[in-house]
């Protein structure tokens, strides 16, 4: 029986061409039944307050540098959205006069204009919010060298490669977007041999960091929650962390503040990955092959499904 087609952008795949099943089965779900949906590989945790939501991202940061040593160098993948642990992160480093010279980052994502990346002194540049949110904000002292950066490029051969260069990943941490994407894993558009289905899963996680088409919905999350809602400011296209290198950290982490992805793309993919449903039209989903993934809410953020007209 032929998928249905989209409701957002017919000419594209995405949560909205799942069974009703599904969807009606994520949709009710309470915030009392979602820690529920813990099993081994996959951890729920809800947060009382933003401040405990932020203090234990940053957290994430810390404790993966403080593993890092000039002969076992370690570190961690970190989002754009949410922003609001990257000033923690500083201020811990500097109070506790923590050395992470040896550390590493790895950026997840960044916009693609005119076939290059965006320059750090573009408005909605990931790297300009890095350095400016964190890494300029730690003691120089302390902090890691350039070298030790690594924010994907337009030509990614070097980004890719910093993968395999015998630094050891940590944890990968992210948002959830709109369109149910960590980084920019967007699904894809709804053409070629993927016209009436979507690309199975093992496809999908051979793609490397690459450059990608944004799906619609992506735009549009991105000029709400970036670009005061101005829709033409933002790229059509991004170089996105691939599911190669995802696997290739020890834990995926994403962090739900009710900010980025609203409360039934939250229950959805938390319904999906707890049942080992897997899906390319909800590009999540296939973290529940990972070996390591937690889900963190902020209580506050979670929500309601039930309608409310405004």
């Amino acid at each position: 029986m032929p998928r249905k087609v989209s409701s957002i952008a017919p000419d594209w795949w995405d949560y909205t061409t799942l069974d009703d099943d599904i969807i009606q089965a994520a949709a009710r779900l309470t915030p009392e039944k979602m820690p529920k949906l813990s099993r081994p590989g996959f951890k729920v945790v809800f947060y009382d307050t933003l401040e405990e939501f932020y203090l234990a991202e940053a957290l994430e940061y810390i404790n993966a540098w403080k593993q890092s040593t000039a002969d076992n160098p370690a570190g961690i993948c970190g989002p754009i959205g949410p922003t609001e642990q990257l000033p923690l992160v500083a201020q811990v480093v500097n109070e506790l006069n923590l050395n992470v010279r040896s550390a590493h980052f790895w950026g997840m994502d960044e916009w693609l204009l005119d076939g290059r990346e965006v320059p750090a002194s573009h408005p909605l540049s990931f790297e300009k919010a890095d350095r400016e949110l964190c890494f300029t904000r730690i003691r120089k002292e302390l902090r890691m060298p350039d070298a030790n950066l690594h924010f994907p490029k337009a030509d990614t051969s070097a980004y890719r490669e910093s993968w395999d260069a015998g630094v050891r990943c940590v944890v990968m941490q992210g948002g959830q977007g709109d369109v149910k994407h960590w980084a920019f894993n967007d699904p894809p558009p709804r053409k070629g041999k993927f016209k009436d289905q979507p690309p199975p899963p093992a496809e999908y996680r051979r793609l490397t960091t690459r450059v990608v088409d944004l799906h619609p919905l992506t735009i549009a999350q991105n000029a709400r929650t970036s670009g005061g809602g101005n829709i033409a400011l933002v790229p059509t296209k991004a170089i996105s962390v691939g599911p190669v290198e995802t696997w290739k950290a020890e834990k995926v982490s994403i962090w739900h503040a009710g900010k980025h992805d609203n409360p039934f793309g939250q229950r959805l993919t938390t319904f999906m990955i707890s049942q080992r449903f897997v899906d390319t039209s909800v590009p999540m989903s296939l973290l529940a092959d990972h070996p390591n993934v937690q889900f963190n809410f902020y209580r506050g953020g979670i929500g309601t499904c039930e309608v409310e007209m405004h």
